[in-house]
């Protein structure tokens, strides 16, 4: 028996406004690294949805570099621990070593040439770097001379040993090595706000810096001096520019900048030879800000990958006028998902929402994420539904204290929403398209954005499932009850249990033909029932005994013979009913819980708090 994870759809890049983000590309221009939440993901650049994940962070995590052999990665964190690890292809993600840097953030990390130091940046109280080795953590040189924060570091790649970090002091700091030693402020007072970026040409012969007053700076990348400045006047772009990279020639840099443009510029001409710009011209969209960029040198078709302060990662070349392929998804924690299956004819669509009240539809088959447009939610997400039928819809429920639909072949929010008169728990539809809401105190039924009834409880609602036109229902005191919902009359309570287990049911799920329901608690334990006219018998107990924290969701497959169910616990167990006492599980499936899953055919999916979509094989329960 065994559960194997099959794809990782990777969360998008953490960002923050008005800092810069670090993207990293290894050097054959195949895998891009970043930051997210507490994780450091690694995704392939010409297939999105194949990514890896390092969970070994403790505190959210701010920026991940690969080494220039491509073999290991140095990622940093809030707590200014720098992590280096095994990132290969085949590799084994172990941890090669861990070394406190500063007492405070690292935003930034450099690699020297031969793949052996490593020099880690931040926001520090005694210091603002170090300077170590990466296999060992000694000391191979000090940061010193800035007053402020430390933005942006970079070493030369070839001898002699050369590096410069720029940050919030608007200096630039110029080191000779190794070991590393402070050598001149080069062009001092030139920059008149924030440095946030420093890069050394991949041919060691310039360096280059921007920042916060909109300046791209040029210095020899031998001595450190001066060479001039590129763009025309005073400013190379209308807002603050938050990261710059060079081409694999060294002839060209690419930057990118909070008037939400990346552009190409000729280093020799001190000219831009190219402008995309994001988001809709005369319009102000802040989530269309650029806040990183890096040239993918390894490659031969010129890609520039940049970051958007909505987590979009654009895909963009010399020859483009806008991006030729936007990866998206979810920056925060994944919070609801539903499956739609309804239409056989083309790959389920995965729904997802988040944290942030972010919605996206994925193709199962691609892994390729769409964020829904329009009049969305402004806040969390916390329940997901879809009807069923020919043209199937999706409903929204979120903290924003509202409930919303889905235009499904437009992928955008119909433009009426209906306000509910407390915070939504979760959600369900019926067969007959009546909408059921668990609110603070009551369940709501819903039918055309009307409220048309409401079902009674004796205690505070905490879970929902439905099957045709069957409602169930638990609550706070560990009560299930069963309704019938029909289209044309009343709500009707079919059977009901008044004690289920020691604690508050916290989800539940039919089987495919409303036969059977299996219920979570909130202390782990998993029961199923079997519905028999208007009672509720139970089938097994025996699955009571893995979870360790609070059930957060259960499904069933197509056969009703196997269930999926996740916790809090981060773990995901898979179950039969042929064999109660067997058990598969994929431990530690989300860093910091799991919050949703679904079957998709043979597989499942799920999602959680670390902001990715998972798919798993699971094989050999009978």
């Amino acid at each position: 028996m065994s559960i194997k994870n099959e794809a990782i759809y990777a969360a998008l890049p953490s960002t923050t406004r008005g800092q810069p983000t670090q993207l990293s590309v290894d050097s054959k221009g195949e895998r891009l690294a970043y930051a997210s939440g507490k994780s450091i993901f690694i995704r392939s650049i010409d297939n999105p949805a194949q990514a890896s994940q390092y969970t070994q962070h403790t505190t959210p995590t701010t920026v991940a570099r690969f080494s220039p052999s491509g073999f290991y990665c140095a990622s940093g964190d809030s707590a200014g621990i720098v992590r280096v690890w095994d990132c290969s292809p085949n590799g084994s993600g172990l941890t090669k070593g861990e070394y406190a840097i500063i007492s405070g953030r690292i935003n930034d990390i450099s690699w020297d040439g031969d793949s052996q130091r490593i020099i880690a940046v931040g926001d520090g109280k005694q210091r603002y770097g170090h300077c170590i080795t990466a296999d060992s953590g000694n000391t191979v040189g000090e940061i010193s001379g800035h007053s402020a924060q430390v933005n942006s570091v970079s070493i030369r790649q070839q001898r002699p040993l050369r590096a410069a970090t720029a940050g919030d002091d608007k200096n630039l700091i110029f080191y000779h090595g190794a070991p590393f030693k402070f050598n001149s402020i080069p062009a001092r007072g030139t920059h008149a706000n924030f440095v946030y970026g420093v890069a050394f040409s991949p041919d060691g012969s310039q360096l280059v810096s921007v920042g916060g007053d909109r300046k791209i700076l040029l210095y020899d990348g031998k001595t450190g001096d001066m060479k001039g400045q590129i763009g025309n006047g005073d400013s190379a772009h209308k807002g603050s520019i938050f990261g710059v990279s060079w081409s694999k020639d060294s002839k060209k840099i690419a930057t990118a900048s909070a008037d939400r443009t990346v552009k190409v510029w000729d280093v020799e001409a001190g000219k831009a030879t190219q402008t995309i710009t994001f988001g809709e011209e005369g319009t102000v969209s802040i989530p269309d800000q650029q806040v990183g960029v890096v040239w993918a040198a390894g490659r031969s078709d010129g890609l520039i990958v940049s970051l958007s302060l909505s987590g979009d990662i654009n895909y963009l070349n010399e020859a483009s006028t806008g991006p030729t392929r936007i990866v998206s998804g979810h920056q925060k924690n994944i919070t609801a998902l539903t499956v739609n299956e309804s239409d056989t004819s083309q790959a389920p669509t995965l729904w997802t929402g988040s944290y942030e009240g972010r919605l996206c539809a994925w193709d199962s088959a691609t892994g390729v994420a769409e964020t829904i447009d329009g009049n969305g939610h402004t806040n969390i997400i916390s329940g997901l539904a879809a009807t069923s039928g020919k043209h199937p819809q999706i409903y929204s429920v979120s903290w924003d204290d509202t409930l919303r639909s889905v235009d499904t072949s437009a992928k955008t929010f119909n433009g009426k929403s209906t306000h509910l008169s407390s915070q939504p728990k979760a959600l369900t539809c019926t067969a007959n398209s009546m909408v059921v809401v668990a609110q603070l105190e009551s369940v709501i039924v819903i039918r055309d954005g009307e409220e048309v009834g409401e079902l009674a409880l004796k205690a505070t609602p905490t879970s929902l499932t439905a099957c045709g036109s069957t409602v169930g229902i638990g609550a706070s005191d560990s009560s299930l009850s069963i309704y019938a919902v029909p289209h044309d009359r009343a709500p009707k309570l079919i059977a009901s249990l008044d004690k289920v287990s020691a604690g508050p049911l916290t989800a539940l799920s039919f089987t495919p033909d409303g036969s059977m329901i299996a219920a979570g608690d909130s202390t782990g334990k998993l029961l199923v029932y079997r519905l028999s006219g208007s009672s509720l018998e139970l089938v097994t107990n025996r699955w009571s005994s893995a979870h360790t924290a609070r059930i957060t969701c259960i499904a069933w497959n197509k056969a009703g013979t196997h269930a999926v169910s996740g916790s809090l616990d981060t773990h995901i167990f898979a179950w039969s009913l042929k064999d109660p006492g067997a058990r598969v599980k994929a431990g530690n499936a989300h860093k910091e819980g799991v919050n949703g899953i679904a079957w998709i055919g043979e597989r499942a999916v799920s999602c959680g708090a670390d902001g990715t979509v998972k798919v798993w094989e699971i094989s050999g329960l009978k």
